[in-house]
């Protein structure tokens, strides 16, 4: 887990990179130290420059990036390879592979040279890695099937330059103001986050999840999809697929608890963080969890997870965050971002993450598992719909007719206008922040509508149900752009390494199949029925029946507090009036304060661009230093043997 930097020229005979470039690119690379405090390594050639940060978890002693393989190669990868001992064999096996080194990026290296791109799907794990083909000038770059490792792309006269973190392009591009993509402010005030393949920066894009690509000197980019997730219900019966999501997480797990360091685990409320600490607890009797929460009443998990944690008879470590603690760290937490996620629980997981750094360098956590297993309440929707959504189309119309002409808050009229509104307009994600016409009320520009990302995703799935289809929409535009999003970037605020388990291969596997009625059977209050059945035995009851909590943020109460103080003036003062109707948005905020309709999530997505907006554009706020390396004061340094219990 660390950060990888990379440039390739485009010129035909380049030669030595100058000293004011190799000054750039190592101060470039240095953005990304928290990414990776253990090691920094730097190579130049002729016409390229690798750079690497370290965060070493495998073969600690050795395997230092860049990595030259079959005086061929020179790669740089960041993530983890699960089976990388069994391909290893394979290699040696099939080809007489030699290594010099105990750890997975040389098989990583070994198995692109021998197996090219068909050695994507045989990567059990999270990556993001560059390959450098020096006998041919070609460069190789691909991401995980999921996007659980980041890979941004800059292209410029001078040649491709790609990094872990946009901030590491940064320096090599046009300033931030001056190509500012108002397409993907647009998308983020839908979505509250930036979709793949954009960026807030024009030209700098984000290489999507299961993609790979070739570039070559006067070639130019090519892309390729390797692969795409896709859920199609099937007929399976009920206690063979209980049977195979128990195996399979089970499997995970025990391939995700591999390391040559302190491994521990998040524990929330819920379901999927209880699943992997009882299985992880199974390998590691005395596993650490820790767990977050606010001092605002009902805001909290603290208690629950406790509670779990001692039926589990496992360590948890608490943490609670405070309004002073939000004021104080959250310009360092959108600077870390790159483009704003106005998501608040990632809040939480910044200081969640923090504290687990002080005991453990890997934590495994519970991200992917929603979308697979179909986690998220909304997913009923077109279950309750369903009696409305089979009507004749002529009746559907005179309903539609009767909720826009029935007043605001009469009973029915949301049912009625979701009801006759096709999905593909009234579903485009897990946060639905301004609707089309808010939206158009907001912005000081046009735009393309939010059909533009979730079109074709929909035209992917019109042959399975409704169900299936949100949670396609969620698993290509959510999950990397929001869930992996956070769960990437806070952790490796803190040099700390977040593993997922979910998002595993034979996991993904015993989840695509599943139809909605095991999913979300009728009847049944709770989501991911199947999932729950799974793990009978395995995780305390108390979870496995409780609803869903997700990760409570008193974002409400802070915009009635000092918080809403903060906001309100950094709306009053930011430079992005030109972009967005700033007053009408503090209208919104004044109403919230006032006691009115909860404008919260709104008015929190315009300050977290806008917060954006003064760090990256205006530069009238000053972000510290990168934070300071992890302080492993109670760490134990455990071999292999240790961490598996």
């Amino acid at each position: 887990m660390c950060g990888l930097s990379a440039f390739v020229s485009s010129r035909p005979d380049p030669g030595p990179l100058d000293a004011t470039f190799r000054e750039a690119f190592a101060a470039a690379l240095a953005t990304l130290h928290h990414r990776g405090p253990d090691d920094t390594q730097i190579q130049f050639g002729d016409g390229f420059a690798f750079g690497f940060k370290r965060l070493a978890i495998i073969d600690r002693e050795h395997s230092v990036q860049p990595l030259s393989y079959a005086g061929r190669w020179t790669v740089v990868f960041n993530g983890e390879i699960y089976n990388y001992r069994e391909l290893r064999a394979e290699l040696i096996q099939q080809h007489n592979a030699v290594f010099a080194t105990e750890g997975d990026s040389e098989v990583l290296a070994a198995a692109f040279h021998y197996w090219g791109e068909a050695a994507l799907p045989r990567l059990r794990g999270m990556f993001a890695f560059v390959a450098y083909d020096h006998r041919t000038g070609t460069l190789h770059a691909a991401r995980d099937a999921f996007g659980i490792k980041p890979l941004y792309m800059l292209e410029t006269a001078d040649g491709l330059f790609l990094g872990s973190e946009r901030k590491a392009l940064d320096p090599f591009a046009a300033p931030a103001g001056a190509a500012l993509e108002t397409e993907s402010l647009a998308h983020y005030l839908t979505f509250q986050f930036v979709p793949d393949p954009m960026s807030l920066h024009r030209h700098i894009k984000r290489l999507p999840p299961g993609h790979r690509i070739i570039w070559t000197p006067g070639g130019g980019v090519r892309m390729h999809r390797w692969f795409r997730p896709s859920l199609r219900p099937l007929r399976v019966e009920p206690e063979d697929a209980y049977s195979r999501i128990r195996e399979a997480l089970t499997d995970s797990v025990r391939a995700h608890m591999h390391a040559h360091v302190p491994v521990g685990t998040f524990l929330s409320s819920g379901v999927d963080s209880s699943a992997i600490a009882a299985l992880a607890a199974r390998e590691k009797p005395d596993l650490h969890a820790f767990t977050a929460g606010f001092a605002a009443q009902g805001y909290s998990e603290i208690e629950i997870a406790q509670d779990t944690a001692d039926q589990l008879g496992i360590r948890l470590t608490p943490t609670v965050v405070s309004d002073e603690d939000v004021l104080t760290h959250l310009p360092r937490i959108i600077q870390l971002l790159d483009d704003p996620v106005a998501d608040p629980s990632l809040i939480p997981l910044f200081f969640l993450a923090r504290t687990a750094s002080q005991f453990v360098t890997v934590v495994l956590s519970g991200e992917g598992s929603d979308e697979l297993f179909g986690g998220y309440t909304i997913y009923r929707e077109p279950l309750s719909l369903d009696r409305v959504d089979r009507l004749p189309p002529g009746m559907k119309r005179g309903l539609k007719h009767l909720a826009e002409v029935l007043p605001e808050g009469v009973k029915g009229r949301s049912f009625l206008e979701r009801g006759t509104t096709p999905i593909e307009q009234r579903y485009y994600g897990n946060a639905r922040i301004f609707d089309p016409d808010e939206k158009a009320r907001v912005m000081r520009f046009t735009s393309q509508p939010h059909t533009a990302i979730t079109a074709h995703l929909y035209a992917e799935t019109a042959d399975v149900d409704h169900v299936a289809s949100m949670q396609y929409v969620d698993l290509h535009t959510w999950l990397p752009g929001d869930i992996l999003v956070k769960a990437d970037r806070m952790s490796m605020a803190h040099s700390l390494e977040l593993r997922v388990p979910f998002l595993d291969q034979r996991v993904y596997a015993a989840a695509a199949g599943l139809p909605t009625d095991l999913k979300l059977p009728p009847g049944v209050t709770t989501t991911k029925h199947a999932l729950r059945e799974a793990m009978k035995g395995i995780v305390p009851e108390s979870v496995r029946s409780a609803k869903k909590l997700g990760f409570p943020t008193p974002t409400r109460l802070w915009l009635r507090g000092p918080i809403g103080d903060w906001v309100d003036h950094l709306l009053a003062t930011s430079q992005a009036g030109d972009l967005i109707d700033l007053e009408y948005v503090r209208g919104l905020l004044a109403e919230h304060r006032a006691g009115g309709a909860d404008r919260s999530r709104k008015v929190w997505t315009v300050a977290m661009f806008c917060l954006w907006h003064a760090i990256a554009v205006e530069k009238s706020i000053i972000v510290d230093s990168p934070l300071p390396a992890r302080v492993p004061v109670q760490r134990q340094e455990p071999g292999l043997s240790h961490v598996f219990g």
